[in-house]
């Protein structure tokens, strides 16, 4: 199985997470948001210049920027 970065899943689509990359505080709060490894995510709606993108996670709807969905494999 291919893996790829959360930014390139287009809307509608989805995958599951493979790892996060991500370190720090930032890495704490997306696993506090359920980003673990093996939790489907599903692409809501990008904004009109791309960034941020609404992501379905778990049942609840959160805002990524672009520089921390790099960060988070999935596939």
């Amino acid at each position: 199985m291919s893996t790829k970065n959360l930014t390139s899943l287009q809307e509608g689509e989805s995958a599951k997470v493979a790892s996060l990359l991500n370190t720090g505080s930032i890495k704490r709060r997306l696993q506090d948001l359920g980003l673990v490894e093996g939790t489907q995510v599903l692409c809501i709606q990008k904004s009109p210049y791309g960034d941020p993108v609404a992501y379905g996670i778990r049942g609840a709807v959160i805002a990524l920027r672009t520089e921390d969905a790099r960060c988070i494999l999935v596939g």
